[in-house]
Parts: C-alpha cells; structure tokens; sequence
C-alpha cells in the first residue's frame, strides 16, 4: 500500500462552512503515472516511481511507449518510499493513490518554500537590529560575527546575509477539508509551503 501522493499547488482560496470562512490551499492530484517499481531484490529498497505528463501530452491517449523516453513525455519524475506492499502496483496506471485519503484525515505536506532572493538578517531570519536615530546604518547589520581573535575564522552555521528561500519545508498536522474525486483535487486547510505550481508531497500524519 503507498501511504503518499505527488500533487501540484494550484492556489489558495477559502470556503465557508456553518457560516466560518476557512482559508484552504487547492492541490491538484492529477496527471501522474506510474513510470517504475524498485523492488528490494533487485535495486536494494521499495519505491514506486511516478512522473507527471507534461500539459501537451493530457490530452493525448497514453502509452506504454512513453516510458522509454522520460523526459519527452514527462516534466517530472519523483519516487514514493512510503510503500508498504507495490504488488497491487502495475507500471503505466494513473497513480491514484489520494484513493486512500479521507475527509477529516490529518496529513503532512513537504514543499520547496518560494525564493525570495538575497536578503538582509532582518529580513532573512528576523534580526530586530540595535536601537538607532535618524541616519543611522547599523539597524540592518548583523553585529559580531566573531567570538575571539586566535579563531581567525567565521563559525560554520552563522547567520549572515545571504539568499532567502528555496528550502525543504514541511508542514504538519493538516486537515484535509474536502476531495473531488471527478476533478482529482484536494482542499487542505491552510498554507503550505512553495508558489503556485510547485510539487507538493502529501502523506498520512
């Protein structure tokens, strides 16, 4: 059984249930295929490899003989090692796996955060800054760098300007508000990280 799914942000928008507005982020689960197994016999772990059709290909019939040229065919092609049993699995069938998501079901999402280029501390990480009067430079710098002078180094890890975005996040305890299984798209309640269009990797929590 694959305990995870590949989807796609398409965006935030808000519902209203009993008279309450609730902020949701819509998923697009579609257009995904199974490209390959990997068994633990032969490649050393399970995973189900799965790649979403590139938008001049939807529309077309699929076939088998796409798989023999990935990048033509595909945009994207991610793995799911979240797989307990891929003998129910076969090559070349849409990966529906969002099937075994309910409403009401607590989910964890990953994602790569939006880049917003090259920032200052107090942007990056939250720096307030020293106390300054008017014309005073020192409110976006990020103080001492240093703790003594025979190290004669930056320490690794320190915070500095730099760019700003663009990292593995994940999001946890989510509720699934709503699925539509005719349109194969998935209304979470929240944000999640990343821009529109961006893959998302959703999982039971």
């Amino acid at each position: 059984m694959v305990i995870g799914v590949w989807g796609k942000k398409i965006g935030m928008t808000q519902i209203f249930d009993n008279e309450r507005v609730i902020p949701v982020t819509v998923i697009n689960l579609d257009h995904w295929i199974v490209t390959n197994i990997k068994r633990k016999d032969r490649d050393g772990y399970e995973a189900v490899q799965v790649g979403c059709l590139r938008d001049k290909y939807i529309s077309q019939p699929f076939s088998l003989q796409w798989l023999k040229n990935l990048k033509k065919y595909f945009s994207h092609i991610r793995e799911i090692k979240d797989v307990d049993i891929v003998s129910d699995v076969k090559i070349g069938q849409p990966a529906e796996f969002y099937t075994l998501l309910k409403l009401g079901d607590s989910i964890d999402i990953s994602g790569i955060t939006k880049g917003c280029g090259f920032a200052g501390v107090v942007k990056r990480y939250g720096f307030s800054g020293p106390p300054g009067s008017h014309g005073s430079t020192m409110g976006n710098r990020p103080g001492s760098i240093g703790s003594f002078c025979s190290q004669g180094k930056v320490v690794k890890g320190k915070r500095l300007p730099g760019h700003k975005g663009v990292q593995k996040r994940f999001i946890r305890r989510l509720k699934v508000v709503r699925i539509e299984p005719e349109m194969k798209i998935m209304l979470v309640k929240g944000s999640v990280p990343g821009k529109v269009g961006s893959l998302l990797f959703v999982r039971k929590a």
